[in-house]
């Protein structure tokens, strides 16, 4: 799923089912069409779940702000939000877990089917500050869809949100999670790591609808959206 980086299964033992889903997204006259690969077995972190559709909605929906903007997505998995980024402008990178090769050339192979070229993709781990992640350039976006999926990652997520927002005081992060248990809460992580989180009603940018882009995403599922920046943003 996007946000893979919680996984640590092998991804060599299992031969894997590839297909494809399509999304299309429109706003007047303006129009793209994506075509995302993806395997059919959720637990290798490459199917598009519920809440990518949401984000790269909210993507579309702010097009004209990223245009010629460095747009980071972490976790990107199947990389929707990333790739419609790309298709609108923007300057982006695709990362997922450094550990988990297959992850990362699906990141590739979503920009190859959709004709994107020098798009680049850095494998970057939850928590862990390697040389990919400190030589990265300037960021104005953060991309990240259902990366608080496992409790235990959440810190190391948010340690890397910490990170990136501290090294680009003017970034923002655009995050969509799924609701799975009201216990879980991020609450005292964002005050642990100084940051500050509003949410956004999905109407705000049409996406309060089960079916978006011409999917069946996200379906009943609730999806929040989250916009966290430093507490000393600058704006």
């Amino acid at each position: 799923m996007d946000g893979s980086s919680s996984s640590s299964q092998s991804q060599d033992e299992v031969p894997l089912m590839e297909s494809h889903k399509f999304f299309h997204f429109e706003d007047g006259d303006e129009t793209i069409d994506i075509k995302i690969p993806e395997v059919v077995d959720p637990s290798y972190g490459m199917y598009v779940w519920p809440c990518a559709p949401v984000l790269a909605q909210y993507v579309w929906f702010n097009r004209h702000s990223i245009r010629d903007r460095t747009v980071l997505e972490v976790g990107a998995g199947t990389s929707l939000p990333g790739v419609v980024a790309s298709k609108c402008g923007a300057k982006v990178i695709l990362s997922d877990d450094a550990r988990l090769p297959k992850c990362l050339e699906n990141c590739r192979k979503s920009c190859s089917a959709n004709g994107l070229v020098g798009v680049e993709v850095v494998g970057i781990t939850w928590g862990r500050f390697s040389a990919d992640v400190i030589s990265l350039p300037a960021v104005d976006v953060v991309l990240a869809s259902d990366c608080f999926y496992d409790t235990k990652d959440f810190e190391d997520v948010l340690a890397t949100f910490c990170y990136l927002l501290n090294k680009n005081k003017h970034a923002q992060c655009w995050v969509t999670y799924q609701e799975r248990s009201s216990d879980r809460s991020i609450e005292h992580l964002l005050t642990k790591f100084d940051l500050q989180c509003t949410h956004i009603p999905l109407g705000m940018f049409k996406a309060d609808e089960p079916h978006l882009a011409g999917s069946n995403l996200p379906g009943d599922h609730t999806i929040q959206f989250l916009l966290i920046t430093n507490k000393m943003a600058v704006t």
